[in-house]
């Protein structure tokens, strides 16, 4: 496991998308900026939050959690992204970057999730049946 959620790779997209986010809405006019602007640039910034929260919370079940809602708002990200496509704020060179950081950052919150808990065991589990050296009579 990771020391800090900064050294989390996946922490480090959710980054790299909200700045892109960040950089993309400056340069919008102040009607988008105000509706649509500040949705994405909340939700883009909950994904990194919610890694950071999750992981410092201290138990596997909070961690995941928070994973979570940071998975929820990736999907909060792609409806506004949605949004502003079809107001024509985006140009072509902006929705495939976002699109490439979009797509790749799901697969790794799924798999960030399915990574957090405690070490597996190594081998199958004995019960207490399995433990005897005798058969069940």
């Amino acid at each position: 496991m990771a020391k800090s959620f900064e050294e989390l790779r996946v922490y480090q997209h959710a980054e790299d998308l909200a700045d892109l986010v960040w950089n993309i809405v400056l340069g919008w006019h102040a009607l988008a900026k105000d509706s649509i602007g500040k949705q994405m640039i909340r939700s883009t910034d909950s994904i990194g939050a919610n890694l950071a929260e999750g992981h410092g919370r201290g138990s596997y079940a909070d961690n995941r959690r928070f994973v979570r809602i940071a998975r929820g708002s990736l999907y909060e990200t792609r409806h506004w992204l949605r949004r502003a496509f079809r107001r024509k704020l985006l140009s072509d060179e902006q929705i495939h970057r976002l699109k490439t950081l979009v797509d790749n950052l799901c697969p790794q919150l799924n798999a960030y999730l399915k990574s957090i808990g405690p070490p597996k065991p190594q081998g199958p589990a004995l019960t207490p049946d399995a433990q005897s050296p005798m058969p069940n009579a």
